[in-house]
């Protein structure tokens, strides 16, 4: 086993115990790295989920309400609230940012994995001139676009959302599809992708074998396209975008984000491309006055792990003796992205981990205050309110950076990243264990 000098003994501990817990980040505010992502590569992501809408529209219907923008509602909880919020604050207002909504794919990955798939079927309609660069975008629903797209392969490693965000994409536009899926993948996502017609290659390892064994069937194919989930910039950017419908939806509802109206924002984390995405958005508009926190799984605390660790620590949880095995089977990577690590590093304000007993408690909650169905790794966001006002790391980060006088007047959102698509008799099951673990948890 590596050693793991690098992680402080008290946080190891507590990492090994599975105990849940609220860590900081002490390099928030570092400089970032040189280089790209920038504020440009937001904008071309913008202008790019812009100029396809109206291919978006025709390629599915149920876009059309929406001019082909995919997007989701911010959802005021105040009957959550009220359950689980702190009363002295009566002021703060807590909204779900409701991803797991999005349409056609059912989850955040939709952001980033349809960015992806229409900036390579762009790339490649132009080299081959099948679209002029100014050209109307439902070109590349046309003949002679799939005619050029049914000659390449495009193929990712997902335990289940991206995996359905990119196969349904690529399918629609007429590209082979490909989708190599690691053993925490639920029957009905795999079975909903061949639905699609998307070909369903299934791993018994975890998800980062299933990763390495996509890119390489397509490093091995000239015309293979991999859509890399720890390194792809243009997954990132197109979560990114985001932030964006974000402000404008912040706006509309007359929630400034300034110096005295502090934002919150707590997001679910896996390998780390969807939250930090957003992540760096958000920081991009509104710097200092965001203040991002990502949720992991007690067994699966990939991205605080590395950053814990630093530059020359453990980088999996494997190294610390965790085995990677949750309920939330979006967030099951046992190590987080390297591109979106770094860029964490000076932005993200701090991880705090939830057990699965916690996951169906919250998701039953929210489903019985505000009629919200969630998967479970959807749920993993609802602690960070909590952690943030009532526990002592909190109350510590709320002094340092001179927050506590704000708190009355801040906006908290919890972003839900995935669940409309599950089926019935899922959600029955959820809820039926959620309710279980409710009652248990208010005789505790």
């Amino acid at each position: 086993m590596p050693t793991v000098h690098a992680v402080a003994p008290d946080l190891l501990a507590k990492l090994q115990n599975r105990s849940p817990l609220l860590w900081l980040n002490a390099a928030l505010g570092n400089a970032l790295p040189e280089g790209p992502p920038g504020a440009a590569d937001i904008d071309e992501a913008d202008a790019r989920l812009e100029r396809c809408a109206g291919l978006m529209a025709h390629l599915f219907p149920e876009l059309q309400s929406s001019a082909g923008l995919i997007e989701s509602p911010l959802m005021r909880v105040e009957r959550l609230q009220q359950v689980m919020g702190n009363a002295t604050e009566p002021d703060a207002a807590w909204f779900i940012k409701s991803d797991h909504a999005l349409p056609i794919a059912g989850s955040v990955k939709a952001r980033g994995g349809f960015h992806e798939i229409l900036a390579f079927a762009e790339k490649l309609a132009l080299e081959y001139s099948v679209l002029a660069h100014d050209g109307d975008r439902r070109a590349l629903a046309g003949a002679a676009a799939r005619e050029l797209f049914a000659q390449y392969t495009v193929s990712v490693g997902s335990t289940g959302n991206l995996g359905m965000s990119i196969g349904v994409m690529a399918a629609a536009l007429g590209f082979r599809s490909v989708v190599h899926m690691s053993t925490e993948a639920k029957s009905w996502k795999k079975d909903r992708l061949r639905n699609c017609g998307v070909q369903v290659v299934e791993h018994t390892g975890d998800y980062a074998q299933a990763v390495a064994a996509g890119r390489a069937q397509s490093l091995a194919d000239p015309k293979g396209y991999f859509v890399d989930d720890e390194n792809s910039l243009m997954l990132f950017l197109g979560y990114a975008v985001a932030a964006r419908r974000l402000a404008s939806q912040l706006a509309a509802l007359n929630r400034p984000v300034d110096a005295t109206h502090p934002l919150f924002v707590y997001i679910p984390c896996g390998v780390g491309g969807a939250p930090g995405g957003i992540t760096f958005g958000l920081k991009a508009l509104f710097f200092e006055h965001v203040h991002c926190f990502f949720a992991e799984p007690v067994a699966s605390p990939c991205m605080l792990v590395q950053l814990a660790a630093g530059e020359s620590g453990p980088t999996s949880v494997y190294d610390i003796g965790l085995d990677n095995r949750t309920e939330a089977d979006g967030l099951a990577v046992g190590q987080a992205s390297h591109l979106v690590s770094s860029l964490m590093r000076s932005q993200l304000s701090g991880v705090f981990t939830v057990t699965d007993a916690q996951l169906y408690v919250h998701l039953h909650r929210v489903a019985q205050t505000e009629g919200v169905l969630l998967e479970p790794s959807a749920a993993a966001g609802f602690d960070g309110p909590g952690w943030l006002t009532r526990s002592d790391q909190g109350q510590a980060y709320l002094r340092q950076h001179g927050l506590e006088r704000h708190m009355a007047s801040a906006t908290h959102i919890v972003w839900t990243t995935g669940g409309s698509l599950v089926p019935r008799e899922e959600h029955e099951q959820f809820q039926a264990r959620g309710q279980v673990l409710a009652a248990q948890d208010e005789l505790a």
